[in-house]
């Protein structure tokens, strides 16, 4: 099974799947529409986490439609209701066949970032697509979180801090925190025509839903952020720092990038 830092067994999951759907469904969904998504398609949700996405892609598709959700722990999805046209799947998309080709749309959000095998998977996924196909990938450029607004210097630099070493925590995982800002690139080498790619960020105060994001990364990582060097007191005063409304970070630059299989 693919390992991944963010352990989706963990009981905070939830919490971060809730957060991520709350900052960027919206922005999912606008670049989906984008593909001319329309009803009858078959589509397939890699890393579906709660199934938000799973669900309107089925609102979107109709009945005629086909909407296919994996996850490696497909339990979180399997929690709520679905359309009767959503498959759910528990799928390791590293090393599972897929489950069907000729797909319409493919969508993941911040999947391959934490894959070592990435391009692998680019490729298969590619190859998955019916001719005329469309995959879209969302991804984080981790490295460009910068302090907004701050109390005092030193809150700003334990933010970085600890950044840092959620970071190295990530490359230790086998992720890539710059795999954001390399994937269009990626989909072109990969054969994909029509390659576009979006940014959407925004300011997360503390105290928001949004930077909680930070906390719930930063609870399930807290072992081996005190192995980087961050103290246990560290850690509790970026807690802290996080309900601040005086402090002001960037979210984390999603890129969002859509490219065709050629073909008709």
């Amino acid at each position: 099974m693919s390992r991944y830092l963010f352990d989706n067994t963990d009981a905070r999951t939830p919490d971060r799947f809730a957060v991520l759907e709350s900052c960027y469904d919206h922005v999912s969904r606008r670049r989906l529409e984008l593909t001319g998504l329309a009803p009858g398609w078959r589509c397939l949700e890699v890393g579906g986490g709660g199934g938000s996405l799973g669900d309107w892609l089925a609102e979107r598709t109709g009945p005629d439609g086909e909407v296919t959700v994996t996850d490696i722990d497909p339990r979180w999805a399997e929690s709520r209701p679905h359309s009767p046209q959503v498959r759910l799947l528990h799928h390791d998309i590293v090393n599972d066949p897929l489950p069907g080709d000729g797909y319409d749309l493919i969508h993941a959000r911040l999947v391959l970032i934490h894959l070592p095998e990435r391009l692998q998977v680019l490729d298969r996924l590619v190859r998955a697509l019916r001719p005329g196909g469309t995959l879209v990938l969302e991804e984080f450029d981790c490295h460009w979180s910068p302090v907004l607004a701050s109390p005092d210097e030193e809150s700003e630099a334990l933010f970085d801090h600890v950044q840092a070493a959620l970071l190295a925590q990530l490359q230790k995982a086998g992720a890539d925190p710059l795999w954001g800002r390399r994937v269009l690139g990626a989909m072109r080498r990969a054969g994909l025509e029509d390659v576009t790619a979006t940014t959407y960020a925004e300011s997360w105060q503390g105290g928001t839903p949004g930077i909680d994001l930070h906390r719930v990364n930063a609870q399930q990582t807290e072992a081996g952020l005190r192995a980087d060097g961050v103290t246990e007191a560290e850690l509790q005063r970026f807690y802290a720092l996080l309900r601040d409304p005086g402090f002001v970070v960037n979210s984390p630059p999603l890129i969002s990038a859509q490219g065709r299989r050629r073909g008709r």
